[in-house]
């Protein structure tokens, strides 16, 4: 009797494998410079502490364009498996999608709604601005650990998605005017930077062409 073996064969379907192309890493890389500058304008332009009703319009609508660019990023993170492949991993990526999109939403009806921003169902969908702020710092460090994305796209996203922790205490030590500036000033060393880098080098995040 003769006994032989055949090795398994390979799985097409590896999680592992990047699903997005060097072209789509670039779209979202100029969405998120794009994005990160105008709000950043806003926040040069105006105070987040204004009491003018036009310009805390201004203030919430210009950072929309920067929040719809970090959903996309979020995504670009997803499909590289850029926190790595597992459940935890990929969940902690859809779980900031959530948090991000009721940040958004905030946004929008906080900026177009002015009748609506003393109601308490506001100021708790407001919370998940912070958090969603602070579920992008975890992934950025996140990212950094796994080492999946490569050079400077493995460490940067920590320094861009450090900007909560940056921007809020500078406001508390040095006041809203000077604390604000620093606040805008990071979003264009950080994420706008970022933008830039991915929109470059889209090869770092393991996207093929």
């Amino acid at each position: 009797m003769t006994i032989s073996t055949t090795p398994a064969p390979a799985r097409t379907d590896d999680t592992a494998a990047p699903r997005i192309s060097t072209r789509a890493v670039r779209r979202t890389g100029w969405a998120v410079a794009a994005g990160a500058t105008l709000w950043s304008a806003t926040y040069y332009a105006f105070s987040p502490q204004t009491t003018d009703s036009a310009e805390t319009t201004v203030i919430d609508l210009g950072a929309v364009p920067a929040q719809l660019a970090l959903l996309a990023l979020v995504m670009v993170q997803l499909r590289t498996g850029a926190t790595g492949v597992t459940r935890l991993a990929r969940g902690m990526l859809r779980t900031e999608l959530v948090l991000l999109s009721l940040a958004t939403t905030w946004s929008v009806l906080h900026g177009l709604f002015p009748a609506f921003r003393d109601d308490l169902w506001l100021a708790i969908l407001d919370v998940f601005w912070p958090l969603s702020m602070l579920g992008m710092f975890v992934i950025g460090v996140k990212i950094a650990f796994a080492g999946r994305w490569q050079g400077p796209a493995r460490w940067y996203p920590l320094i861009a998605e450090s900007w909560v922790f940056v921007t809020l205490p500078a406001m508390g030590i040095f006041g809203a005017t000077a604390g604000r500036f620093v606040g805008a000033t990071h979003l264009l060393v950080g994420y706008a930077a970022l933008g830039l880098l991915l929109a470059l080098r889209p090869h770092l995040t393991g996207a093929r062409d």
